[in-house]
């Protein structure tokens, strides 16, 4: 209701450059969170590869074009960071979502784990048709204790019915366990077996955060 949102930047990079690239990342990325509020930098572990994903929050699209306007003027951000990676991209893409009514950013339990990035591409009909479906599936997974809820996000522009949820864990294999344990509970696989009739296609991301990264 504040219009509050987030856009979420993936960029592709070429592989040759991905070293390069996150370097420049940690040691400039600050002139960029200078203009607006930065929620995490990460990069791909699994599921993609030579991929990094950045999530930016703002008040509104006022304040996004007030940012962008600024960002473009910066003199030091443009020249430091801007014109020497864009020739290390392969593609830029982007999407604005907003967090779902019942859920609020979370934090890790401490620094140091992994994160993942659920991808639910929905049937049509937006949450009005799939949305209490979908909050019984992901609430029956964090009953479970093995995971940390980090955020769900529904898209507005980009591809619409889809559904981004990012995940927080120790490390990959308490993930693994977890996981294994959760599609043993009845809880799950009932609210699971509910949601899935809506489901289109689904796809996931091990992601890795960058030191310098609010989130890691």
């Amino acid at each position: 209701n504040d219009g509050t949102f987030y856009e979420i930047r993936t960029y592709d990079v070429k592989p040759s450059k991905m070293k390069e690239f996150v370097e420049m990342v940690n040691k400039h990325i600050h002139l960029r969170a200078a203009h607006s509020e930065m929620v995490g930098f990460w990069t791909a572990e699994f599921g993609g590869m030579n991929k990094a994903i950045h999530i930016w929050k703002f008040d509104n699209f006022a304040h996004r074009a007030e940012v962008r306007k600024a960002v473009a003027s910066d003199k030091e951000w443009q020249g430091k960071f801007i014109s020497p990676v864009l020739p290390f991209l392969n593609k830029q893409h982007n999407e604005i979502v907003y967090l779902v009514p019942w859920c609020e950013i979370g934090k890790p339990s401490k620094e140091g784990g992994v994160y993942e990035m659920v991808t639910f591409q929905m049937k049509p009909g937006g949450p009005a048709l799939w949305g209490q479906s979908f909050r019984a599936a992901i609430n029956a997974h964090l009953n479970t204790g093995y995971t940390k809820l980090i955020g769900v996000f529904h898209t507005e522009y980009g591809l619409l019915n889809r559904v981004h949820v990012l995940w927080w864990n120790e490390n990959p294999d308490s993930r693994a366990a977890g996981r294994h344990y959760a599609h043993e509970d009845a809880r799950v696989v009932g609210a699971v077996r509910e949601s899935v009739r809506f489901l289109e296609s689904q796809q996931n991301m091990l992601l890795i955060p960058m030191p310098c990264s609010p989130l890691k």
